[in-house]
């Protein structure tokens, strides 16, 4: 397959969940308030170290949309979906843009406060 190179996003971003790997800045976030089978979903401007899967026409909650699925180029994992067309007049503004699911990514700032909790005793018993 050969040596795989990924961009490197400059300040806070989102990441991977499961290899870390930089896939969207926040300055391009446009929502927070997409969902998906899983859960949340966030809707971006653009994203990187990606793959994308063959186009389907998929019955989406806002009406059918010709989308692709994105995989995190690192590991393989489903990260979300990109959206190629619209069949509804009002949802021509998501052609083009990408949806990662919120449980398949992390903020930055949500691995800058992972906490290490000591769960041994304070006191020894002698």
């Amino acid at each position: 397959m050969g040596r795989i190179f990924t961009v490197e996003l400059e300040g806070r971003s989102y990441r991977c969940r499961f290899c870390r790997t930089h896939l969207a800045l926040p300055d391009d976030l446009i929502s927070r308030s997409f969902h998906c089978r899983r859960g949340k979903a966030y809707l971006f401007n653009r994203s990187v170290n990606i793959s994308m899967g063959p186009l389907e026409e998929r019955m989406m909650l806002s009406g059918m949309h010709t989308v692709a699925d994105i995989f995190c180029c690192c590991c393989g994992q489903n990260v979300g979906w990109k959206y190629e067309s619209a069949h509804e007049k009002a949802q021509k503004y998501k052609e083009g843009k990408f949806v990662l699911e919120r449980g398949r990514i992390v903020d930055e700032i949500d691995l800058s406060t992972e906490v290490y909790i000591d769960t041994r005793s304070d006191t020894e018993d002698s």
